[in-house]
Parts: structure tokens; sequence; C-alpha cells
């Protein structure tokens, strides 16, 4: 099972369009026997990444399905948004810290940059453990006076490892690479990486395409995983089946034996990531390659997708092509032999 998990934050845009094509093409294309591409997920679902609540534009969740649409990319099932699966990330936080994995942090994000040094090369700021050292007396005196705080996991000096479809076998020392991070926020909201590993592991994804800026991130998420696995969380029964925490006894089908199995293994394909003509990453903030501004000026669906088909190096050139049409070739090849970085050309879609 695939999934395309857009953020309602805007418009996508070309970068967006790009992930989610190749997402959608990852689970719709006959699979061929190639043992680096492992077994057909079968099923896409859509899940609305509304989590962190502050940055979510009214109507974008309709706007993003509107051009799904109109790009010819469908999904199986109804949306599945997380602002209504508080319920679980609950229960999977209770869970952790039961275990001993968590512990409240008090620092601010100035203290946090005062202290700590970011990662050279890619400005990843990890965090220096402060609060883990705190001496318990004064950590519990701190939470006695409702002291504001995040909730931290406390990762340890081992190594994860994972394939990746496009950048191959990945190494990541949890501790000096990723540090401890927040699952939920000092102002109560869960962070992405408690709320993906809790909905892929619920709905039983086991196909995720996303860009390479999150190739750190999923060691940790599967580092994650496997705790909640060990205490018994699992995929829920049925396949169309997305967790709904409104469903009776939710927690209880999602919730076994800490004897259940090892969740099934995922297969992630990592995509290089798209920049603007001046260097910079695409994002919503800047309109110029936005679905809704592409529309207006008249560029066609066609356009858009053979635009990313090119983009994914399935065409030689970025000419019109259908979402349909790039079915039967389907490859993640090109990809693996050519993973540098994008830059996308606006000339070339209105031209």
């Amino acid at each position: 099972m695939g999934r395309l998990a857009p953020s309602p934050t805007g418009r996508m845009h070309i970068g967006n369009v790009y992930a989610a094509l190749a997402a959608w093409l990852s689970v719709r294309a006959p699979r061929p026997s190639d043992p680096n591409d492992g077994h057909r997920p079968g099923l896409l679902r859509l899940r609305i990444e509304d989590v962190d609540t502050p940055r979510v534009r009214k109507d974008a969740d309709r706007w993003i399905m509107d051009d799904l649409h109109w790009l010819g990319l469908d999904w199986d099932g109804d949306p599945v948004y997380q602002s209504e699966r508080n319920d679980l990330y609950d229960h999977a936080l209770h869970d952790l810290r039961e275990a001993g994995l968590l512990y409240p942090c008090f620092c601010s994000r100035a203290e946090i940059r005062a202290a700590s040094a970011p990662q050279e090369g890619d400005g990843y700021v990890i965090y220096p453990g402060t609060c883990a050292r705190l001496d318990p007396a004064e950590r519990a005196r701190r939470l006695a006076e409702g002291r504001r705080h995040s909730w931290r996991v406390h990762l340890p000096a081992v190594e994860q490892r994972f394939d990746d479809v496009v950048f191959g076998e990945q190494r990541f020392d949890l501790a000096r690479q990723i540090g401890d991070t927040v699952l939920r926020r000092s102002d109560g909201l869960y962070a992405y990486q408690l709320a993906v590993v809790v909905d892929d592991l619920l709905m039983g994804v086991n196909d995720v395409v996303r860009g390479r800026d999150l190739l750190r991130s999923t060691a940790l998420q599967l580092w994650i995983r496997d705790r909640l696995a060990e205490n018994g969380w699992q995929p829920v029964d049925g396949v169309d089946n997305s967790g709904d925490p409104h469903a009776e006894n939710v927690r209880d089908s999602a919730h076994v034996p800490a004897a259940a199995s090892v969740p099934a293994p995922i297969r992630f394909a990592h995509l290089p990531l798209v920049d603007d003509p001046s260097g910079k990453r695409l994002a919503k903030r800047n309109r110029a390659l936005d679905l809704g501004v592409l529309r207006e000026e008249g560029v066609t669906p066609e356009s858009v997708i053979g635009y990313c088909a090119w983009l994914l190096r399935l065409r030689e050139t970025p000419q019109p092509v259908s979402a349909h049409d790039l079915l039967a070739d389907f490859s993640w090849n090109p990809l693996r032999a050519d993973h540098e970085d994008r830059v996308c050309d606006p000339t070339v879609l209105f031209g």
C-alpha cells in the first residue's frame, strides 16, 4: 500500500506534483521482476497531513484534491485527515512514555540554537541533550509547577540501516546524526515524526515515496516504528482500514499483545529535490509554479505531467503526456542513475 500525503498549507506546486506522480506510479504501475523493486503494494491512500494546524490554509485540502483529479492521479478510499487522529497519537505517546523512551524538554528554541551546532553541510540542528541530563527531582519540580514543555524521544547510540530504491543503502548513527527529537510540541501539537509513523504503521503502508531531505527522518521513524511494534502496534485488519480513531475499540484493534509479529518492511524511494532557477528549493509561498497559476495560464495537465516525468527521468524531454501513458514502462532505474537535485525552469511550462 502506498500513500499520497500532502500538507494543506497552500496550492500544490511542481515539486509536489513530481513527488505525487512518483508515488502514484510506484503503486499503479505493473511491477517488473526486479528484486530491487519488491512487491506491488496495490492500494494508494490519500492522507491530508494537517497535524500542524496553525499552518493549515482554509480549503487547501479541496484545492489539492481538485488538482490531483485534474492531473489524473486517483486514490483508493476516502481521504484520511491527521487532525482527526489525535486519539491514536495520544495512545502512541503514552506507550512510548511508559516504555521509558521519552522525557519532558523545557528548552526554548533560542536556548537550543545557542547550545547546538548544526550538522556540517545541511544545517540540521542536533539537540544537545540538556533536559535529558536534568536531575529527576528538578524535572519533577518543573512538571509540578506546570512549566511549558515538549516531549522528546531519547535516541540510543546505535546505527539504523535501511535500503532506498534510489539512493541505495543508508546508515545513520541515531544519537550522533539525529539526536533526541520532539514528538509532541510544547503547544500540545504532535510532531510529524510521530504522526507519520503511527499512520503508516496502522494503515499498513509499505511503499513510501518522498524527498531526499527526509532520508535522515526515515532512520528516526523506523526506530520509533520498531519500538511501537514491540509494544504491540500493528496494522489494523482490513485492506481499506485507516485506523479511524472514532471507530469503536480502535485502539484494541490496533494495539495487541507484545508478542505480535514485526510489521512488514517498507520500501522507500527518496527523490532528488526540485529547486527554482535561483537554486532555492520550491516552496508554496512562491506561487510562480503552483497549479493555481499554471491552470489560470492555460497550462494543460499533460504538460505538467510530462514535465514531472522528465524530472523523474522517465522521458528524455519534457513533452506532454498523461499519467496513464507512463505506467507501462515505469522504472526507478533512471533515478538510480541520476539522482542529483533538479532545477525547474518555468519557461518550459509556459512556453
